[in-house]
């Protein structure tokens, strides 16, 4: 049986998983100002830059699939620590790089490593929440939503008082701090070694369970536009409407604003109404907003009805992914690190094709990330109307 050394209060324990959790978000959203300088400094251009984001999501999604089932079976603190110090050391290493081909290895790895930290934090979230998980990991992305929101202007600024290496720098010094924090606040957790079940076994457990099947592919699909819009969100802003450095930071984090905001609605009434109508409820504002989103594109309208139609999109999209990774989650009790492996691993292998789709179709405006995000919605809708059929029958 499962047991917590420790009781932490919720007032530290949620900061502190949002903390972890944000590792990855901040190494993503920081650089985004930068690619530009990024690309001269390196001498390459700038969709091989923008390649280095589905670089880090590859890597993580590889070591979530590791890591994934070593949580079920090994302390959790050692993979957190393990995890952040990883990513700690790359992040100083990473400014001293001379080639994009050094810049592109050594981000693979800090992702990597990085996923070992942060593969714990929905089990944890699981296991005290329990159903009401949506509402744990609402909380938790809502605080972790921070880092996003800010990341862009902490980069921008960090620009104008350096350079880009001093982004990364800051990311080591971040990282270590958290693991301060997870050294002293972060509960430790029992493994439960069932022999019985091989590394693999688990995997088997996770994929073959049709009650989750649907579900995983609206949390892998879902996670297709949300990449889409961090891949292609600085060449919309900063090349199709050429705003300045300093405004991509306030409509990014305007942007961040209505995820904010959607995670805030979630854990009002996802306890009440449960997290298959709330999934429903944000379905819907995505089907919506994304079909306004390529009109606005396709007419060449002004960025302020772009701005009007990203947020609610976003925000939907956000509302969508947590409730639909609870409704997994909560399916496997015992199973919990591979579970959060597998969403993991659908999720940022999947947001790594962003990238080498966005490149394929580009054609100087916004309207191919537009018919992504369209696209992405409409998979999402067809798998909730398949499940909303399978319970027809059941009944």
């Amino acid at each position: 049986m499962n047991e917590l050394k420790v009781q932490p209060s919720f007032k530290i324990l949620l900061p502190l998983l949002a903390a972890i959790i944000a590792i990855s978000p901040l190494a993503i959203d920081m650089y985004l100002p930068a690619m530009p300088i990024l690309a001269k400094a390196l001498n390459t251009d700038i969709s091989m830059v923008q390649n280095t984001l589905s670089i880090y999501l590859l890597g993580y999604a590889l070591g979530l699939l590791f890591f994934g089932p070593l949580a079920d079976q090994y302390s959790r603190r050692k993979l957190v620590f393990i995890g952040i110090l990883g990513f700690s050391f790359i992040s100083l290493v990473l400014p001293f790089v001379d080639t994009i081909e050094q810049f592109l290895s050594l981000r693979f790895v800090q992702a990597f490593i990085s996923s070992a930290a942060t593969v714990v934090v929905p089990g944890t979230i699981r296991e005290y929440y329990g159903k009401n998980t949506a509402k744990g990991l609402s909380y938790v992305s809502m605080i972790m939503m921070l880092a996003p929101m800010i990341a862009p202007s902490i980069g921008s600024a960090l620009l104008v008082l350096h350079s880009w290496q001093l982004i990364f720098f800051f990311l080591a010094g971040y990282s270590l701090l958290v693991l301060l924090f997870a050294i002293r606040y972060l509960p430790e957790r029992k493994p439960q070694l069932d022999k019985n079940i091989s590394f693999l076994g688990r995997y088997k457990i996770v994929l073959s369970c049709q009650q989750a099947r649907f579900d995983l592919i609206t949390s892998m699909v879902v996670s297709l536009a949300f990449f889409a819009y961090i891949t292609a969100i600085p060449f919309v802003y900063l090349t199709v409407f050429s705003v300045s450095e300093m405004m991509f930071s306030v409509l990014f984090a305007l942007n961040v604003l209505g995820l904010i905001t959607a995670h805030f609605i979630n854990t009002r009434f996802v306890v009440k109404k449960g997290s298959r109508v709330m999934l429903r409820y944000g379905l819907a504002v995505a089907v919506v907003s994304s079909l306004a989103l390529v009109l606005v594109n396709f007419w060449q309208l002004p960025i302020i009805y772009t701005v009007l139609t990203v947020s609610p999109l976003m925000g939907s999209i956000s509302m969508i992914a947590v409730n639909s990774d609870a409704l997994v989650l909560n399916q496997f009790t015992q199973q919990s690190g591979t579970a959060t492996a597998v969403i993991g691993t659908l999720r940022f292998g999947i947001g790594a094709l962003a990238g080498p789709i966005l490149a394929w179709f580009y054609d100087g405006t916004a309207l191919p990330f537009s018919m992504l995000m369209f696209s992405a919605i409409f998979i999402v809708f067809l798998c909730q109307l398949r499940v909303k059929l399978q319970s027809y029958k059941v009944t």
